[in-house]
Formats: C-alpha cells, sequence, structure tokens
C-alpha cells in the first residue's frame, strides 16, 4: 500500500517548536536573570483554591480532582470543601509563621461563596492569580473562542470586584489550554499565566496581541502529583523538594524552586507539620528568597525575547 504524498505535507515540519509562541531554547545558554536582593534562589508557593461542583462537567473534559463516585458524591465533594473551610487557614498560618508572600490560584466561585477567603488572602499580603471560574472550566480547542473569552472575563471581573484590582496573572484548570488562550489572556490584561511546564524560569510568549511571560510551576512538583497520585509520605515530599533545592541551587544563579500545593491535601493534621518544617528549612537557606509569580513575572527584562 502506498501513502498519499499529502500525508508527509505537514506545515509544523520544521526544527523547533510545532507553534509560534516561542523558539526553542537552551536553558543553560541564556543570559542569568536577576531575582530581588542578589538571591540566587527564589522559593515559589503556589495554593490552589478551588471550587468543584458536586456534579462535574464533562465538557471539554472533567478536571483532575474532580468527583469520583455516583452522584451526589458527598465523600469527595467535603474531601475538597476540607480545604477551605480548614486546610487553607493552616496553610496562612504557616506562611505567617515563616513570614512568607505565596501566590493563590483562586477560582472566581470562590470570591462569590467564600468573600472571607478573599479578603483574609489580601489582608495577608499575598498575591491572588486566576484560577477560571470553578472546577468545570477546562479548556481545550474545542472550546468557541466567545465562551472562552467570556469565561475569562468572568473571573477576572469577579475577582476585581471581590479584591479591587484585576488579577494579572492566570492559572488554567489542568494547564491545559486552547489555542486561543494565550492571545486571549493578552486582550484581556493579563500579564503572566502558569501553564506551561517546559522549564525552569520564567520566559516570555509572543501573541498576536503581544507578549506574555510564562511561570512555570512543574506539575511534576505539585503535592498532588507527589502525595496523592504517587503516595508517597508528606516527609518524603518534603525530602524530594530538599533534594530539588540542592539540585536546582548547585546548577548555578539564579533558579526557582516551584511549590504548588493544595489546602484540601496539604492541609491535613497529619501533613501539615512536615510542610512547615519544610518552610523553615528553606528560610535558613543562604541567598534565597520567596517570591510570588508576579515578582518572578516582573523580574524578566522587558527586552529579553522569547525564549
Amino acid at each position: 500500500m502506498t501513502l498519499d504524498p499529502a500525508y508527509f505535507d505537514y506545515p509544523r515540519r520544521r526544527p523547533g517548536m510545532d507553534h509560534d509562541l516561542y523558539p526553542w531554547s537552551n536553558l543553560f545558554e541564556r543570559p542569568p536573570l536577576a531575582w530581588p536582593g542578589g538571591a540566587r534562589m527564589a522559593v515559589a508557593i503556589l495554593v490552589s483554591l478551588e471550587w468543584f461542583p458536586i456534579v462535574p462537567g464533562e465538557a471539554p473534559f472533567r478536571a483532575p480532582g474532580h468527583m469520583q463516585t455516583a452522584y451526589p458524591d458527598y465523600r469527595h465533594y467535603t474531601a475538597r470543601e476540607y480545604g477551605t473551610r480548614v486546610g487553607f487557614y493552616r496553610l496562612l498560618d504557616a506562611f505567617a509563621a515563616a513570614g512568607v508572600r505565596v501566590t493563590v490560584a483562586v477560582n472566581s466561585a470562590i470570591a462569590e461563596r467564600y468573600p472571607s477567603i478573599i479578603a483574609d488572602i489580601v489582608a495577608s499580603g499575598h498575591e491572588i492569580v486566576a484560577h477560571a471560574t470553578d472546577m468545570d472550566a477546562t479548556i481545550d480547542s474545542s472550546v468557541p473562542e466567545a465562551s472562552e473569552r467570556a469565561m475569562i472575563v468572568r473571573a477576572r471581573d469577579t475577582l476585581a470586584a471581590a479584591t479591587g484590582a484585576a488579577p494579572k496573572g492566570w492559572l488554567s484548570i489542568a494547564r491545559s489550554q486552547g489555542w486561543n488562550t494565550p492571545r486571549l489572556l493578552v486582550e484581556e490584561g493579563f500579564g503572566y499565566c502558569l501553564d506551561w511546564v517546559n522549564d525552569d524560569l520564567p520566559y516570555r510568549q509572543g501573541t498576536d496581541a503581544g507578549p506574555i511571560v510564562n511561570v512555570g510551576y512543574n506539575h511534576e512538583l505539585s503535592d498532588r502529583q507527589i502525595i496523592v497520585v504517587q503516595q508517597n509520605s508528606a516527609d518524603s515530599y518534603v525530602e524530594q523538594m530538599k533534594d530539588a533545592f540542592a539540585w536546582l541551587a548547585g546548577e548555578g544563579a539564579p533558579r526557582m524552586l516551584p511549590l504548588h500545593v493544595t489546602p484540601y491535601v496539604m492541609g491535613l493534621p497529619f501533613r501539615i507539620g512536615a510542610f512547615e518544617g519544610l518552610l523553615r528549612w528553606l528560610r535558613g537557606q543562604s541567598d534565597t528568597r520567596f517570591l510570588t509569580a508576579g515578582d518572578l513575572a516582573a523580574g524578566l527584562p522587558a527586552e529579553t525575547p522569547a525564549a
């Protein structure tokens, strides 16, 4: 059987990426960035503050962590709700004790249902980035552009009304984007997103509407991946984070250690102590600063080309 010659006519068959957002770049050949205070290591903590509808939407796909069993799935629903009722406040206490600012990725449904949580985040001085409207607001290339834009705008405007300022950062559900997402984010006033996990440092992407910075929080370093999926203990998570810190610090300056944590995972009483110990250990490391996603995005020089 002979293949149709058109089979080999692939418009993206070329060196580099299969898209035009950025060219390929070697981390070890780029000019070094500069963190505030001349720090060699940045510790970037991201908290996902999520609201799951009790009956999950299936289109375009069901978000990771969503309800699992026959509905109403009170077991999983209330396990997630534990994060907003209890676990998140344990994390806030841990951050206060360590004296660190973090980034909180917030479903705008949290602002609608639990406005006191938003007030507590703002009062504590933490950064808020938009995390869609709720955990049904997944994105892929099948979502119509108008629908995706409406969701982005609703999330932005709801959080702006709750905090007094429109968020500049964005984290998609499951870090999933469609073809239009980077451009839509720029058009709606976002300056950075946290979706792409292909680098250890922030880098700039180009869109038809202008540039956007990507600040990568690698999924493999998240508590959901290490503790929930891989079934490691909190102590093992801490050891892995220390190993990652040591390796990154040994490669050269600057580097960032992304810690992505989930209130209903890390905020449980048998895990939070280990996490508090990790924060104390990180605070004791020399040439280290705790920075938000906004801090990291702002640290990318304006003249830096797309990576």
